[in-house]
């Protein structure tokens, strides 16, 4: 037990990363303020009712990202704010309404309430590789990645990148607020996340392992860099509970190809109907070189590709989603 008895807030805590923060911060015997948009939708909280210590240390609050201090009932008296929310997807009909003001206004909206709260240490928001790796020039396989990467929001916004834009903007825009209001951040950006479902919906990144399996996508030629939920919730809470922590940590696995990952659902999944591709003739090339040492001094232990695969397998089945 880490820091038992504390008080933290978790925003948008329904969400696939934020119900893994909240069942790891109740494991370890924090007092839980989870913000949902509408805590009575019981497909949005019952996965977290269920967890284990939430009956007497999980307390859900409504909140809208785009209401200002709507947060402040949820944060007063926390001790560290973990903020999430923000909306996740590739087809947008209005970038700007469903993606970029939710990230940036919502930010702003939790992080001005974090100054006003004299209890809140420190706030750990949740970013993205996307806000790390869109950049000219592109990048090229000699190139390393690491923390003083940032996506250039012109080079997004021409190529239509608009999930990318919303996080780059949002996380500019907390680091220019934290600065300006002496507030400690830390912002976490983790990569293609994967490994098993709290929540009773597919999300996002899932729903790629969910296409492969269906065979509604065709990814030839195509690789990803994977990192287990379970190890990027444990670092956000490592990221408050270190009192060293300090700017951003990036949070991406090693590189696995579409080859790779039915491997494995073959080896764990003779049963699974994976629709049969011609094995891809040339694996593109890995575009850039990694640098994770900064979240391994947090003291995460990265979870095997081949357990994250597995473990999301076995949780959508058990979900009745593949």
């Amino acid at each position: 037990m880490a820091d038992g008895g504390k008080m933290v807030c978790v925003t948008g805590a329904s969400g696939y990363v934020a119900s893994w923060i909240v069942k790891l911060l109740l494991i370890r015997g924090y007092t839980v303020r989870a913000t949902v948009r509408d805590p009575s939708d019981a497909k949005k909280t019952e996965h977290l009712l269920a967890l284990e210590g939430a009956k007497e240390r999980l307390k859900l609050f409504k909140a809208d990202l785009l209401e200002e201090s709507s947060f402040e009932q949820a944060i007063e008296g926390c001790d560290a704010v973990f903020h999430t929310a923000s909306p996740v997807s590739l087809t947008v009909t209005d970038h700007q309404i469903e993606l970029i003001d939710p990230a940036v206004k919502g930010t702003l909206n939790v992080l001005n309430t974090c100054a006003k709260v004299s209890s809140v240490k420190r706030v750990i928001v949740t970013s993205s590789m996307a806000a790390v790796l869109f950049r000219v020039p592109p990048l090229g396989p000699n190139d390393s990645v690491d923390e003083s990467c940032f996506s250039d929001p012109n080079f997004c916004t021409e190529n239509k990148l608009w999930y990318a834009l919303s996080k780059t903007l949002a996380e500019d825009e907390a680091w220019r607020f934290a600065k300006e209001k002496g507030l400690d951040l830390v912002v976490i950006n983790p990569g293609l996340v994967l490994g098993p479902l709290l929540k009773p919906s597919l999300t996002f990144s899932v729903n790629v392992i969910v296409d492969l399996i269906t065979g509604k996508d065709n990814f030839i030629n195509k690789n990803f860099r994977l990192v287990d939920v379970r190890d990027v919730a444990l670092a956000h809470i490592k990221a408050f509970e270190t009192p060293s922590a300090n700017g951003r940590y990036i949070i991406e696995g090693p590189v696995v190809t579409i080859n790779d990952i039915e491997k494995i659902l073959r080896e764990f999944f003779p049963d699974l109907n994976l629709v049969n591709k011609n094995e891809a003739s040339e694996i593109i090339p890995v575009i850039y070189k990694l640098c994770v040492e900064k979240v391994k001094s947090l003291g995460i232990e990265f979870t095997p590709t081949e357990t994250t695969i597995r473990d999301t397998i076995l949780s959508l089945k058990e979900k009745c989603l593949v």
